[in-house]
């Protein structure tokens, strides 16, 4: 779970960096256009998030990035917590925090009908979890692949935080003390995603859509949302829990 576009605005990072002091972030309203919304980085470097058709812009840009940027934290000789995608000088201590969703970026090169799964890792608490909110094992297991890929630690620039990538508010709202401790972090997960699933009547589609995009994004669009990322992250995941549920018969 992590951040999503606002539904009218377009984010533009010059480099992207972050101060307490400072928040240094363009930001455009008004759409021109109704449609997909996509990650784009231009010729400049500039990170933009905009659903303007590529064939209407007059900035030149490149296509979805494969990867997405480094995030990195430190601490300026004032004391200014900087949090920025350009890597810091030689000599300046630093954390790199950035982690995706594995599965978010629309042009991965990852061949989700084959890519390795795993059914082994923290058994004890999938099952738990799946008992205690009556939630498709297959499925909890098909979110922690699409966000974490497993990866206990993972941290995203926005926040999300352990195997299901749970915003900090939302895993206060969920009881979760601990989002890096693995069984707390899925029992909270799966109990979020019981809420969504039965928010939408057992909709698999609309509830990954919304633990992805949030569910204001989902009704106001009555269904998945036109954002490239959130489109293959529901895609991804459908394909995911079908692979899981084949291999844990």
């Amino acid at each position: 779970m992590k951040w999503s576009v606002g539904d009218n605005l377009s984010i533009l990072t010059a480099p992207f960096v972050f101060g307490v002091i400072g928040l240094h972030l363009m930001v455009a309203s008004n759409w021109a256009s109704a449609g997909e919304i996509r990650k784009i980085v231009r010729a400049d470097g500039v990170v933009e998030y905009t659903n303007v058709p590529t064939n209407q812009r007059k900035t030149p840009i490149k296509t979805n990035a494969s990867k997405a940027e480094s995030i990195y934290k430190y601490r300026q000789d004032n004391g200014v917590l900087t949090i920025t995608n350009v890597k810091p000088k030689k000599g300046i201590q630093y954390e790199t925090i950035r982690y995706e969703c594995y599965a978010c970026n629309p042009s991965s090169t990852v061949d989700w009908y084959n890519t390795p799964i795993n059914t082994k890792a923290y058994s004890s608490s999938v099952a738990a979890a799946a008992k205690t909110y009556n939630v498709d094992p297959a499925l909890i297991r098909a979110i922690i692949h699409a966000e974490s890929s497993f990866k206990v630690t993972a941290k995203s620039h926005q926040g999300a935080q352990g195997l299901m990538q749970l915003m900090p508010a939302t895993a206060r709202y969920l009881g979760v003390g601990n989002p890096f401790d693995a069984s707390e972090n899925i029992m909270g997960g799966a109990k979020y995603l019981a809420e969504l699933l039965a928010l939408y009547a057992g909709d698999i589609k609309r509830a990954s859509a919304a633990y992805n995009a949030g569910p204001g994004a989902v009704k106001k669009y009555n269904g998945v949302p036109p954002y490239a990322e959130t489109k293959a992250y529901v895609k991804r995941v459908g394909i995911l829990h079908k692979r899981y549920q084949q291999a844990l018969r």
